[in-house]
């Protein structure tokens, strides 16, 4: 039987969804369905939308319940530091990166973590968010005693286009 002091979270959980608060849901809706590519799956009246990827119910809710017409929380005030995007390829990660670059859209970042590589951008409400895809495991580095050696690295820009040609 698991004790407080021994349980640990079923390997096969994961993050289901994540909610925002923002201040103006079209705004949200032109970045995260009409820049990102998300599909609305519902609605609720003007205050909340609920966005996905594949026709899952919601990866992504938006909502003016608290924050209507307001301005973005402090950066240096505690609460999400980013939401991360998966991408199930380098390739699919090009191509939104290059959507990116077509739209002028702002990076505040790209990143090699040897686990990873990811794009990094702020939403119309200076939420973070980190678009990434994964290496295969076994291409994950490694520190000589078997644990994960994660880095911050510039990422290849110019490389990760590469991937458009192929």
């Amino acid at each position: 039987m698991e004790t407080a002091e021994n349980y640990k979270i079923p390997k096969d959980t994961r993050i289901g969804h994540v909610h925002l608060k923002v201040a103006d849901i079209q705004h949200s809706l032109d970045f995260y369905c009409g820049l990102l590519g998300f599909e609305i799956t519902t609605t609720y009246g003007t205050d909340a939308a609920f966005i996905s990827a594949g026709g899952y119910h919601h990866h992504i809710g938006l909502n003016t319940w608290y924050s209507k017409n307001t301005k973005p929380a402090p950066i240096n005030a505690p609460g999400l530091f980013h939401t991360a995007i998966l991408y199930p390829t380098r390739k699919d990660l090009a191509i939104i990166f290059q959507r990116l670059q077509e739209a002028n859209y702002p990076l505040t970042g790209a990143s090699d973590h040897g686990v990873s590589e990811a794009l990094y951008l702020e939403d119309p409400d200076k939420n973070g968010v980190e678009l990434y895809w994964d290496r295969p495991k076994n291409q994950w580095p490694k520190n000589p005693d078997g644990t994960l050696e994660m880095f911050t690295k510039p990422l290849d820009l110019n490389d990760l286009l590469k991937e458009l040609k192929q």
